[in-house]
């Protein structure tokens, strides 16, 4: 099944009297228990491309269907309910709260979303059930970045997307975080984008994509 599409999508932006195409014309459909990367230079349209993905932009032109059904044409009100509920955003930086624990962190989106969820085997699961009761300044980047990963898992999303999630980390780290996401992606059956400008983290990937000059294409 496809989990997410991007049908025809462009995005352009007004800059004075000039018209920039950040987004050229991007047809993609990533299915479920499929693990794809992004790649390209910066400036390459890549961020672009995942906000409009995740909903936290609407495209000029074109549509996003989320499990088939029209997302990206939907106010931001009704964006922000359906990226909550079928959306986890893995980012550069784990953007933890400095002053929750480890399982605060995870207490806080039950609180948000007015449920009692409190499912922690992700922890173990991570490999970061000792870190519970931890502040994240106590954390390595590595261990940020798994509770950054169980945090955008916990509500069990259909779609993971992740923008530069081992950029701040050395490779040993790198290597094991993207491990951990082409290993939920199979056996939790989501689908899961990453960019990144680290090739060797391709290596886990089912598939390659270049975007370059606002185009996504296949790796050759």
């Amino acid at each position: 099944m496809k989990a997410i599409e991007l049908k025809q999508v462009k995005k352009s932006f007004q800059d004075g009297s000039n018209t920039i195409e950040a987004l050229k014309e991007t047809n993609l459909a990533v299915h479920q228990g499929e693990f794809i990367a992004v790649i390209g230079p910066s400036g390459s349209g890549k961020s672009t491309f995942l906000t409009i993905a995740g909903g936290l932009q609407a495209p000029s032109e074109g549509q996003v269907l989320i499990n088939g059904k029209p997302f990206s044409d939907k106010n931001e009100k009704e964006r922000a309910k359906i990226r909550f509920q079928e959306i986890g955003f893995i980012l550069q930086a784990s953007n933890l709260i400095p002053f929750l624990t480890v399982q605060n962190q995870l207490v806080l989106v039950d609180k948000i979303r007015k449920e009692k969820h409190s499912d922690f085997s992700l922890f173990k699961e991570l490999g970061i059930e000792k870190l519970i009761n931890k502040y994240p300044e106590d954390l390595s980047g590595g261990e940020r970045q798994r509770v950054a990963i169980a945090r955008a898992l916990y509500h069990n999303p259909s779609i993971i997307l992740a923008d530069e999630p081992t950029a701040s980390l050395d490779t040993e780290k790198a290597f094991e975080v993207v491990k951990i996401l082409a290993q939920e992606t199979k056996q939790k059956n989501k689908a899961t984008i990453m960019v990144t400008h680290d090739l060797r983290m391709t290596e886990f990937c089912d598939r390659v994509l270049v975007m370059k000059d606002g185009y996504l294409t296949a790796q050759k």
